[in-house]
């Protein structure tokens, strides 16, 4: 059996950016829970949750966090599994801010960081984590892969036509 993805974000007013990693893993067919903590505000929470996530079948935490963005890094000196921080943009500074913490992580600390509100690119790499040791997850991103490819040279295709027609 698979493990889960935990998605973490701390605050409601992130699921706007964080569905989209929550529907890819829909789409991969990823078992996940999705969970409101804040490094600041419930720290209590977000580390007895990361201290029993690998009992509690995760293989691979996300963590959605702006501003001061802690939250990833918090999480991931709490547990083994692979942490992957979403920066989310805020009004203040675009997002910079809880990119630069969120990737600027001390030695032995470490946590994968996607692009600012980077949900899905999160989600995809969950799914290649966990597909280390699912063949059925590999075989799905190769068939992903393979159909982003084929889109690509069907564009590659209609641009040829539309030039030759000028």
């Amino acid at each position: 059996m698979s493990k889960k993805v935990a998605v973490i974000m701390g605050s409601d007013s992130d699921f706007p950016v964080v569905k989209s990693a929550l529907a890819e893993l829909k789409k991969y067919g990823v078992e996940f829970e999705c969970h409101v903590m804040s490094a600041h505000r419930t720290p209590v929470q977000a580390c007895e949750f990361a201290d029993k996530a690998v009992e509690n079948g995760f293989g691979v935490i996300i963590c959605a966090a702006g501003m001061a963005a802690h939250l990833a890094g918090v999480i991931a000196g709490h547990t083994t599994l692979p942490v992957i921080g979403i920066p989310m943009k805020s009004a203040s500074l675009d997002g910079m801010d809880a990119l630069l913490s969120t990737v600027m992580m001390p030695p032995g600390v470490p946590v994968a960081t996607v692009g600012i509100d980077g949900a899905k690119n999160s989600a995809i790499l969950a799914v290649q984590i966990l597909a280390l040791s699912d063949e059925s997850l590999a075989l799905k991103l190769a068939e992903s892969k393979k159909a982003m490819a084929d889109a690509v040279i069907e564009k590659d295709k209609k641009l040829a036509e539309k030039i030759a027609e000028l």
